[in-house]
């Protein structure tokens, strides 16, 4: 998967989101963030930049210094709240998702209602952090994504 410019941002593919709501994340951020390991995923609002949202799962977030996120939302740490619906945390929104064993999600319509998402956008999955990575929407990335002359799988 490509770097687009040497020093930026690691790519791992574009997923599409379908008209059901399913989006597909990317094998190799699956892999490197054992993003399935616990079945259930967290999402949260990305950067007003780049939009879309970030990737990451209880044994990453948790253990980190954003735990105080888990601690501060209990609904959040212990999954009580309905799939798909973001809880305010500290100028960002979170919320959790199944997340089947091929790294599939599923986006309730007000889900992405909510991150001013819809179906046939298509997303660029962003290496973030150890901790998280992004699925971005929009912004400078995306548009030098758009230019680069390499492959760019989509999922």
């Amino acid at each position: 998967m490509p770097q687009m410019n040497k020093g930026g941002k690691f790519i791992f593919g574009r997923s599409l989101i379908r008209e059901n709501g399913l989006v597909r994340l990317p094998p190799q951020a699956v892999r490197e963030y054992d993003i399935t390991a616990e079945g259930k995923v967290y999402l949260f609002t990305g950067s007003k930049i780049t939009g879309g949202f970030c990737v990451t799962r209880h044994g990453l977030l948790g253990p980190s210094k954003l735990g105080h996120i888990l601690q501060g939302t209990p609904q959040l740490l212990n999954y009580t709240s309905e799939p798909g619906k973001f809880i305010p945390y500290k100028g960002r929104s979170y919320c959790w998702v199944p997340v089947t064993p091929s790294g599939e999600i599923q986006m309730p319509v007000d889900t992405l209602r909510f991150l001013s998402l819809f179906p046939g956008m298509s997303l660029l999955s962003i290496r973030s952090s150890d901790i998280a990575f992004t699925m971005g929407a929009k912004g400078p990335l995306l548009e030098r994504a758009e230019r680069y002359e390499g492959e760019i799988p989509v999922y």
